[in-house]
């Protein structure tokens, strides 16, 4: 017994004449104490009791630390691009840039540049340049710097998950600082819509309009209770519309007037935006499928979301040939099949293969030929 261990220590330290005395006393106080209280099922409670705590205990230890983990390695271009592979960065002014992603800016730069060619009123004047820039700025680092930086936010609990390294969930940036950058890209890329449309003599602001409803959308894009990326299809969608018809729509009402036809046109080519949107769907699956995210490869799973991607884009494209081929514009018709082509080969080369292990190679492989194939189709609505 512990009792009788302890007891020795002191006995110990007594006189040979007083033990008998102090054993006696010890035998009588530890009989009840030891063995009074106690059975065995209070032991047994007693054991779980302990290791529940201490599970407990193990389990708030494995919670995600304030400060995730950072990537092994990473590059430092990766880093100023926003892309997977990012170096680890201290600088805020670069931590900053990383979440607007400026990787995602030409497309927005090119949808102004295919607005202004639809228009068929864009002149090569220093003028009409410095307004392109302007448009430029608006849709590319404020509006979707804005857009990215507040999916960011509200996809932290996801990327602490699937990419705890990133900014946001690393706690490389602070949260206050985080809000302080949406306001000024929101802000910004408002005010220079109000801008553009004083500049471009507008009695109704369109400009300022159209940059209110995409805000808006990016918005509830990300952001509960509506959080459209929930929805596979309505998310994908949103996104789409906003990456080509916004642009286009602001740069055509820009330098001339939006038309039916281009309005219907541009959201047929926001169903390829969504094939787009889908692929970056595939490196979140995992995190989507934690947080109950109904993204198009959780829904339908990897193998049958792949073809419905790549059939988003490519149907879209055959679509649109067929408008140009039947009003009258076979040539535009004709290029706009050879640009879809080689798109039709990367997918096979890399996408279809693995979407996860290719998806940087094949978006940089395919979507250069899906941009020009704008490019012609806004050339050949402006004759």
């Amino acid at each position: 017994m512990a009792t009788s261990s302890s007891s020795s220590s002191l006995l110990n330290t007594f006189s040979s004449s007083s033990s008998t005395s102090i054993r006696r006393r010890i035998a009588l106080y530890s009989t009840p104490i030891s063995l009074a209280p106690f059975n065995s099922s209070y032991y047994k409670r007693l054991t779980i009791k302990a290791t529940e705590t201490t599970d407990a205990n193990e389990a708030v230890k494995a919670k995600a630390p304030e400060k995730a983990p950072a990537a092994a390695g990473g590059s430092e271009f990766n880093q100023l691009l926003g892309i997977k592979g990012a170096k680890q960065e201290t600088n805020k002014w670069k931590i900053r840039l990383q979440l607007t992603k400026p990787v995602t800016w030409p497309p927005l730069i090119w949808g102004v540049v295919c607005g202004a060619a639809a228009s068929g009123n864009f002149e090569w004047t220093v003028e009409d340049v410095a307004k392109s820039i302007a448009c430029m700025l608006m849709s590319g680092p404020f509006l979707t710097g804005y857009t990215q930086t507040i999916n960011d936010w509200y996809d932290r609990e996801i990327d602490a998950i699937n990419e705890p390294y990133r900014p946001i969930p690393s706690g490389a940036i602070s949260e206050n600082e985080v809000i302080t950058q949406i306001w000024v890209l929101l802000l910004g890329g408002l005010g220079l819509a109000g801008i553009l449309d004083v500049w471009a003599g507008h009695t109704f602001p369109t400009i300022f309009y159209l940059a209110v409803g995409g805000s808006l959308l990016s918005y509830i894009y990300s952001a509960p209770p509506l959080k459209l990326k929930q929805n596979g299809w309505l998310g994908n969608f949103a996104l789409g519309s906003s990456y080509i018809c916004l642009p286009w729509w602001a740069g055509q009402a820009l330098f001339g007037t939006l038309t039916p036809d281009i309005v219907v046109l541009t959201l047929l080519y926001s169903i390829a935006g969504l094939g787009i949107g889908i692929v970056n769907d595939f490196k979140s699956v995992e995190g989507d499928r934690k947080m109950g995210l109904q993204s198009l490869p959780v829904a339908f799973g990897e193998e049958t979301a792949k073809w419905i991607c790549v059939g988003a884009i490519d149907i879209t494209q055959l679509s649109v040939a067929g408008y140009l081929l039947g009003s009258g514009k076979p040539y535009y018709a004709a290029a706009l099949l050879g640009l879809i082509a080689p798109q039709i080969f990367f997918q096979f080369k890399y996408f279809l293969k693995d979407p996860v292990k290719y998806d940087v190679k094949y978006q940089a492989s395919a979507q250069p030929f899906l941009v020009l194939g704008l490019l012609v189709t806004a050339l050949a609505t402006s004759h």
